[in-house]
């Protein structure tokens, strides 16, 4: 078995105990997959299937809190090492309603590794929240998104320069 595929073996663990309703502290699952997406050089395939997996959880009404939270943790976990798909995080950002603000801001800094410009008009949406932190990381989402776009190349601008 080579690396990639213990990486992946251990995720598959993780997720049967997780689904295993007898397993206590069920959170700790999530915990550990978000911890391997950290270093991990998963796939973006195999990435977006947890990403997925975990944006599920985290708008689940049958789930407690401390599943919810390490569900969206994991995400963030993964947006230091992966671009994150706007269609698998702009649900959560459409649900904020649901969370707190201390689920809120993993939210919002989902959307900013999206890097997607049209995450702008989601993270927009939370610069007059009632709570600091919220409104902080509504700009930090915005950063980085537009980080991203004010640092790609232009297409186009050198003629003669290779693609």
């Amino acid at each position: 078995m080579d690396g990639y595929e213990r990486l992946t073996a251990r995720i598959e663990k993780a997720w049967k105990d997780f689904d295993d309703p007898a397993t206590p502290h069920r959170h700790f699952r999530l915990d550990e997959i978000g911890d391997l997406l950290e270093p991990a050089p998963l796939t973006q395939e195999d990435t977006e299937r947890v990403i997925g997996r975990m944006a599920r959880i985290a708008l689940s009404d049958d789930e407690a809190r401390d599943v919810v939270e390490a569900a969206l943790h994991a995400i963030c976990t993964a947006g230091t090492r992966y671009t994150l798909p706007l269609p698998l995080i702009g649900p959560l950002a459409d649900a904020a309603d649901r969370f707190d603000p201390p689920l809120l801001a993993y939210v919002l800094a989902a959307l900013g590794s999206t890097y997607d410009k049209a995450a702008i008009p989601l993270a927009k949406r939370f610069l007059d929240h009632p709570h600091p932190e919220i409104r902080r990381e509504a700009e930090d989402a915005l950063t980085e998104i537009r980080w991203q776009y004010r640092h790609e190349p232009i297409r186009g601008a050198f003629p003669d320069a290779p693609d």
